[in-house]
């Protein structure tokens, strides 16, 4: 069952290999014991690497409960939590993955130090069915779908712009005099993403599908664009700009598989990562206040 999961995590022999401190061929050879004893696969193999079968994805829920009882057994024998191990993939959008995920997930491997974190930072909505990651951060929360959705935190953003460039602007009026950094308007894959369309800007003479891409152009003197205030510790050359005529707040939120519920593995990461992002996020904005 640890070699299955192992394989099921990390989605190839050399991941699980370093997981577990085996050889590749070893783990091979024990997945293919596991499913002739079963007598069905429970792996494809792609070039991507180990998929789940139909067969395999029965079986992950049922294995990680197991897992999970045994950590719990072993807490309550030694009075310790067992540390995370493994390997977990987030997915995120490229703002949280650049400017928040890298700090929280230092921390938490510096705790866990048998565990790999993976961050996945992608300019759009990771697709968690077909197990592209095991948890993503999102803007909106999934409508559809058989998932568990949990609020991690409000963020806010707000105008930013060179310094030279910010003190010229003393109304909505002036934004019209500067160049507008933003999305690429067909490439905005998030309705909570559409900044502009609440200043009353429309026209954007620098575009990109990248919020931290933005960023470094407004940092390039490019022009003014919106600015999550999370991120603006990382920018010292930006400051913000009529701040109390146009401030946006926004959400992020946690989903998971729903078939992952019962994963206490799973659960106290995703804990753990909540509440590192919430502290995080506390943090960078009270710099980004202070500037």
């Amino acid at each position: 069952m640890r070699v299955f999961l192992a394989v099921a995590r990390g989605e190839s022999l050399s991941r699980a290999g370093r997981d577990l401190r085996m050889d590749p061929a070893t783990v091979g050879r024990r997945i293919a014991r596991l499913e002739a004893r079963l007598g069905t696969a429970l792996f494809v193999k792609s070039p991507q690497g180990y998929a789940l079968t139909e067969a395999g994805e029965r079986m992950r829920g049922p294995a990680e409960q197991a897992e999970s009882a045994f950590s719990a057994g072993i807490g309550a024998a030694t009075g310790l939590g067992a540390a995370l191990t493994g390997s977990i993939r987030i997915g995120a959008p490229d703002g949280c993955a650049n400017f928040l995920l890298p700090q929280v997930c230092a921390a938490i491997a510096a705790e866990n130090p048998g565990l790999e974190t993976q961050i996945l930072a992608l300019p759009r909505v990771v697709n968690l069915s077909k197990r592209e990651a095991d948890m993503a951060i999102t803007v909106s929360p999934p409508s559809a779908g058989r998932l568990l959705v949990q609020k991690v935190s409000d963020y806010h953003l707000h105008l930013a712009a060179p310094a030279a460039m910010a003190a010229r602007i003393a109304t909505l009026d002036d934004l019209r005099t500067v160049p507008v950094i933003g999305y690429i308007p067909d490439m905005i894959f998030d309705k909570e993403l559409d900044y502009l369309s609440e200043t009353g800007l429309s026209s954007v003479q620098l575009a990109s599908n990248s919020a931290s891409v933005q960023l470094m152009l407004m940092r390039a003197g490019g022009g003014i664009g919106i600015a999550h205030d999370f991120a603006m510790p990382f920018a010292p050359e930006l400051r913000p700009v009529l701040r109390a005529a146009v401030s946006l707040t926004r959400s992020f939120y946690l989903v998971r598989h729903d078939s992952d519920r019962h994963s206490e593995r799973l659960g106290r990461f995703a804990g753990a990562l909540t509440a590192g992002m919430r502290a995080e996020i506390a943090r960078l904005e009270a710099l980004a206040a202070a500037q």
